[in-house]
């Protein structure tokens, strides 16, 4: 099974600012390992996001990254706007996280793209 990954084409290696198919192409490859982090607020995650993010409101955001993941790990970050995402971006950065990307356009151009989303259903049905 190796033999065939090897023949595959890598996929683009992290770039500060990735495009939505630079993250789709490195998940369907399925190495290295990644974290896609979604910075909105707990009902915008809810409500929608690319599938496989994981929610980390912005303000635990540090205390939770520092807990949870390697100062190498490649950290996928997204928000409600670019300029937010490259802020939270920045802190990782001055936290010592070397490998560190914004999503541009969020999950619009996640769902634009036309690729998978989960939605997180609450409250009871009536």
């Amino acid at each position: 099974m190796n033999r065939f990954f090897g023949l595959l084409p890598k996929p683009s290696p992290l770039r500060p600012k990735s495009r939505v198919y630079d993250l789709k192409e490195r998940l369907d490859w399925g190495e290295p390992a990644l974290t896609i982090i979604d910075v909105r607020d707990r009902d915008d995650f809810n409500h929608s996001h690319i599938t496989g993010a994981i929610s980390i409101p912005v303000d635990s955001l540090l205390d939770t990254a520092a807990q949870c993941f390697e100062v190498t790990r490649d950290l996928y970050i997204y928000s409600n706007t670019d300029d937010e995402a490259a802020a939270v971006a920045e802190q990782l950065r001055a936290a010592g996280f070397s490998r560190v990307a914004i999503v541009r356009g969020g999950v619009a151009a996640w769902k634009a793209a036309g690729f998978p989303v989960e939605v997180i259903c609450s409250g009871s049905l009536s």
